[in-house]
C-alpha cells in the first residue's frame, strides 16, 4: 500500500472527522479563519434555546435516535412499521435486508430538496417538503416496488433495477414538474445507478444471503460483529470503503475516492492529507439509520457517540442564526456558494465541533451524562428541529441562513 493510500484511508473514519473538525473550531477560537468568527459565549444561549425545543416534543427526555426512520412517521403513525406488520419476512436477516434496502436507498436521496418541492402525500392529504417529503415519496416508490426486480417482492431494493433506474421513473415518484422543481434530481438518479453498478459487482458483500441488494450488507457487517456487537463507528467505516466509490469524483488520493471530504486552506498537515477535510455527512447519516434495523435483528450496537453530528445546513444553520458563528464579511450571505468553496467547508466542520461542545453544554444543563443523552439524541431532539425553526422564524422560505448550491449527493 502507498503512503497516499494509507493516507487516504486514514480519512474514512468518524475520528478523522471529528479531529479536523476541533482543529478548525481551534483556528477559529484563535480568529485565524478566513470566512468566520466563533463566539462560544453565545453557545448557552443556543443550548437553552435547544433544551426548550427538547422539552416541547419530548417532555419525558425519552428521545429516539436520530435517524431516516423518524421521517416514515407521520402524523403519530409509524408508515413503514404497519407495512412490515403485514409483511412476510421468513426470518429477522430478511427484514434486516429490507430495512437496509430502504434506509440505504432513501437516505441516498436525502441531499437538500430545494424550498420550492412538495410532495403530495395522499393519505394525509398534506403537501410535505424537505426532509420528510424526500423520506416519504422514497417510501412509496420502495412499497410500490420502483426498486426491485422481482414483481411478486416489492419490499426490496435489487442492484439490476437500480443500476438501470431512468431519472423519469424518480421525477415522477417524487412527482417532479415544473412547479415543483426538485433540486439535484439528475444527481440522485446517477448516484442510484452507481450504487446498483457497485452491488452488482461486490457480491462478496452484497449478495452473501441474496441476490445482490444493498441491503446485502446486513450479511457483511453481522459478519463483522463481535460477540453479536458491532460500534457505530466501524459502520460507517464499512459504509465508506464498501460504498464510497459510488460518489461523484471530487478528490481521489491513492487511488481512493475521498466522497464528502474537501480542501480547506487553513488545515495543513505534514502529510498528503494536507488541507483535506473529511465530513462524510450522507454515509454518517446512514449509519445513524442502521443502527435500528441491526438491532432489531438482534446485534448490539455500541460506541454510537463514537459517531459525529452532521455537518448539514439545519445544524450549521442553528450556529450561524444564532450568532456562535458570524461571516467577516456580511455581504456574504446574499450570494450562493459552490458546496466545495472554503467558505463552505469551513461552517460545516466548524457545525461538526460546535455540536460535540453543545452537547456537553446541553448534557450540563440537563444534569445528564453522555450514555443517558448520546449525541444521536441531542441530533433528534434537538439542533436539527431548532436549526429548522429558527429559519422559519428569520427567513419567509425558512432558508438556511448561508446559501448553498449543491448537486443533490452532499446536503
Amino acid at each position: 500500500m502507498s503512503s497516499e493510500t494509507a493516507a487516504a484511508i486514514s480519512l474514512l473514519n468518524a475520528q478523522a472527522v471529528r479531529t479536523r473538525a476541533q482543529r478548525m473550531l481551534t483556528l477559529g477560537l484563535e480568529d485565524r479563519l478566513p470566512n468566520f468568527h466563533v463566539d462560544l459565549s453565545l453557545l448557552d444561549n443556543t443550548a437553552e434555546l435547544v433544551i426548550a425545543t427538547i422539552r416541547r416534543a419530548y417532555p419525558s427526555l425519552d428521545i429516539p435516535f436520530h435517524s431516516r426512520w423518524r421521517h416514515f412517521v407521520v402524523d403519530g403513525s409509524d408508515r413503514f412499521g404497519e407495512i412490515a406488520k403485514t409483511a412476510e419476512f421468513p426470518n429477522r436477516a430478511s427484514r434486516a435486508r429490507a430495512e437496509l434496502d430502504l434506509a440505504i436507498v432513501s437516505v441516498f436521496l436525502d441531499a437538500g430538496a430545494g424550498t420550492q418541492w412538495r410532495y403530495f402525500d395522499v393519505r394525509s392529504g398534506k403537501r410535505i417538503g424537505r426532509s420528510e417529503g424526500l423520506a416519504l415519496a422514497s417510501l412509496d416508490m420502495f412499497t410500490r416496488g420502483v426498486f426491485s426486480a422481482k414483481p411478486a417482492d416489492p419490499l426490496r431494493a435489487d442492484a439490476a433495477a437500480l443500476a438501470r433506474l431512468d431519472t423519469a421513473q424518480l421525477s415522477e415518484g417524487f412527482q417532479v414538474t415544473a412547479d415543483n422543481p426538485l433540486v439535484g434530481l439528475e444527481g440522485r438518479a446517477a448516484l442510484l445507478r452507481a450504487l446498483g453498478t457497485l452491488v452488482t459487482k461486490n457480491t462478496g458483500v452484497f449478495a452473501r444471503g441474496d441476490s445482490p441488494r444493498p441491503g446485502g450488507v446486513f450479511d457483511h457487517l453481522a459478519g463483522l460483529a463481535e460477540g453479536g456487537a458491532i460500534a457505530a463507528p466501524d459502520i460507517l467505516s464499512e459504509l465508506l470503503h464498501e460504498l464510497g466509490p459510488i460518489w461523484p469524483s471530487r478528490i481521489t488520493l491513492g487511488g481512493i475516492a475521498l466522497g464528502d471530504c474537501w480542501r480547506h486552506p487553513a488545515m495543513v498537515t505534514s502529510d498528503a492529507t494536507s488541507t483535506l477535510v473529511p465530513l462524510h455527512k450522507l454515509s454518517q447519516w446512514l449509519a445513524y439509520s442502521l443502527i435500528e434495523p441491526l438491532q432489531r435483528a438482534g446485534l448490539a450496537v455500541t460506541d454510537i457517540d463514537g459517531l459525529t453530528g452532521l455537518a448539514e445546513y439545519r445544524n450549521g444553520g442553528l450556529f450561524a442564526d444564532m450568532g456562535v458563528v458570524a461571516l467577516r464579511d456580511p455581504s456574504q450571505f446574499a450570494s450562493v456558494h459552490d458546496v466545495a468553496s472554503a467558505l463552505v467547508v469551513e461552517w460545516r466542520s466548524l457545525t461538526v465541533a460546535l455540536l460535540d461542545r453543545l452537547a456537553g453544554t446541553i448534557r450540563k444543563k440537563l444534569n445528564m451524562d453522555a450514555k443517558q443523552l448520546p449525541l444521536a439524541r441531542i441530533l433528534e431532539g434537538g439542533t436539527w428541529a431548532t436549526g429548522r425553526a429558527i429559519a422559519r422564524e428569520r427567513r419567509a422560505d425558512g432558508a438556511p441562513p448561508i446559501k448553498v448550491d449543491s448537486d443533490g449527493t452532499v446536503f
